[in-house]
């Protein structure tokens, strides 16, 4: 369901609208209680049993796309419960990150096989004469399967020669290689927030909108409107997500048109990410540990401190491209406010690290940016050309796309130590992610730069994306193409890592 337009991400873009233009017409919040009925207008449900229960969702979106936590369903609360500490511009976070509103779950079936009715009741009875449990047996002329006895192996299915047999899967469980996610008593999907590491696949593969991450957009807002010099930095998976017409030029006209003062391009912190990792790798790889692990997906990093703790220390020290971005704009603009915007949910857990948070105040999805736009009427069309992002090499632009932070780092390496050859092993999602340290672990990887990425396909994956994953690719690609330099070290910031780190 990754880039198809749906209902549910309707309703995500009213939530993000509608909370930034509330923080726009002056930030009095005391409106949001109206907020549910802008977003679902009428009075017949679009999608479920009652349009009061379509406002109830709707009404913890709202408050959840303003940082807040949500309310108890068992006591009555008003929805503005909170908002006197959450809406003002310094207000981090309260976890957890990633949540799931009860009442939205539909509940889904969590790991079973079932018989449909393509099943043709076939003399050969091969789900049969295959389960190992004796599970399955006939009734009135088609297949039936014991949930007792059925262990879920799946041969049964392999078997049909109908393809009958169907595995049904929660697809938010599906979809979390941390094997967070788990059910109540009710059948409802609760996330076991000691496993979580807030990669969002679960927010994005939910087909009934009910898993939801916590946003900043209204504090972002009110920094602006504060007075505040508050500066984007921008990762290189921005590009095309708002638009054919959402050039680079076009797209800083439009973020200025939002008060942010000034846009940067992430990837120059990814050139520094880049020549450090470097740099950690030849200092450090096999003498002092047996491989390194790339440091720029938090959701991977935070997965490898969960599962395999003795191997954290594998884990490069280098900053993340956000982190050196962001602090290299403190240095040149003290007392400025910065913004990060990017494609992961995961970066939101990142910037409220105690080490972090004074680097990064807010961090925006790409989804979030939109509604903003949507919320001033910004049309990319019809505006004009601004200032261009040209300090970004290629390397840099490509860390968006799963192998590319990787492939830069070995490319450096290879332009000072000619002779030198890096081994690399990468993996894409949670699930490869945890295979690939398992090996490493074993041994299997020894010399090796491992680069992981929580997202199939890498950032241009990430929960807070629009377009699809193909797509995106393939126009960071051009982007990386339009580079004016392709290597980290003839970027002009190469020598500020030290000062940094």
């Amino acid at each position: 369901m990754r880039g198809i337009p749906s209902l549910i991400t309707d309703i995500r873009k009213k939530v993000f609208t509608e909370v930034a233009r509330m923080a726009y017409e002056g930030g009095d919040y005391s409106k949001v209680e109206d907020l549910p009925y802008v977003i679902v207008p009428g009075d017949s449900p679009m999608h479920r049993e009652s349009i009061f229960l379509e406002r109830a969702i709707a009404g913890e979106r709202v408050r959840l796309a303003m940082g807040l936590s949500l309310r108890p369903v068992q006591s009555r609360t008003l929805m503005t419960d909170g908002m006197d500490n959450a809406a003002i511009a310094e207000q981090y976070y309260e976890p957890p990150l990633v949540n799931i509103i009860p009442y939205a779950c539909h509940a889904c079936p969590s790991n079973q096989y079932r018989v449909t009715e393509s099943c043709q009741n076939c003399l050969a009875a091969s789900c049969q004469k295959v389960c190992p449990k004796g599970a399955i047996s006939f009734v009135n002329g088609k297949s039936h399967i014991d949930p007792e006895k059925c262990i879920k192996c799946g041969k049964c299915a392999k078997a049909c020669p109908y393809h009958a047999i169907i595995h049904l899967e929660r697809p938010c469980q599906a979809a979390c290689g941390m094997d967070a996610i788990g059910q109540d008593e009710h059948g409802k999907a609760v996330i076991n927030q000691d496993k979580c590491v807030s990669c969002g696949q679960c927010l994005v593969s939910c087909p009934f909108g009910a898993i939801v991450d916590k946003g900043q957009i209204f504090q972002v807002v009110s920094s602006i409107l504060k007075g505040d010099k508050v500066i984007a930095i921008v990762a290189p998976a921005f590009i095309g997500q708002f638009g054919k017409a959402s050039t680079p030029e076009k797209f800083t006209t439009a973020m200025k048109m939002l008060g942010f003062d000034s846009v940067v391009e992430v990837a120059i912190g990814a050139d520094v990410c880049t020549i450090e990792e470097a740099k950690d790798f030849m200092e450090n790889v096999p003498e002092k540990h047996n491989y390194m692990a790339t440091s720029c997906c938090p959701a991977w990093h935070s997965m490898i401190h969960k599962l395999f703790p003795g191997e954290a220390k594998n884990i490069s020290m280098t900053l993340t491209p956000m982190v050196f971005t962001a602090r290299l704009q403190k240095r040149i603009h003290p007392g400025c406010k910065v913004v990060f915007v990017g494609p992961c949910a995961a970066k939101k857990l990142e910037a409220i690290r105690e080490d972090i948070r004074s680097d990064v105040d807010f961090v925006l999805t790409f989804e979030e940016l939109m509604g903003m736009f949507q919320a001033k009427d910004i049309d990319f069309a019809a505006i004009p050309e601004g200032d261009s992002m040209k300090e970004g090499t290629a390397s840099g632009r490509g860390f968006a796309v799963a192998g590319g932070v990787a492939k830069a780092v070995a490319n450096v390496i290879h332009e000072t130590n000619p002779d030198f050859e890096v081994k690399i092993a990468s993996a894409q999602g949670l699930k490869e992610c945890r295979k690939l340290m398992q090996l490493a672990k074993a041994g299997k990887y020894n010399g090796y730069l491992l680069e992981g990425m929580a997202c199939p396909g890498g950032c241009v994956a990430g929960a807070g994306t629009l377009l699809p994953v193909e797509l995106a690719s393939t126009v960071v690609g051009r982007y990386q193409n339009e580079a004016d330099e392709d290597s980290p070290l003839n970027s002009k910031y190469r020598d500020v890592g030290k000062h940094l780190n």
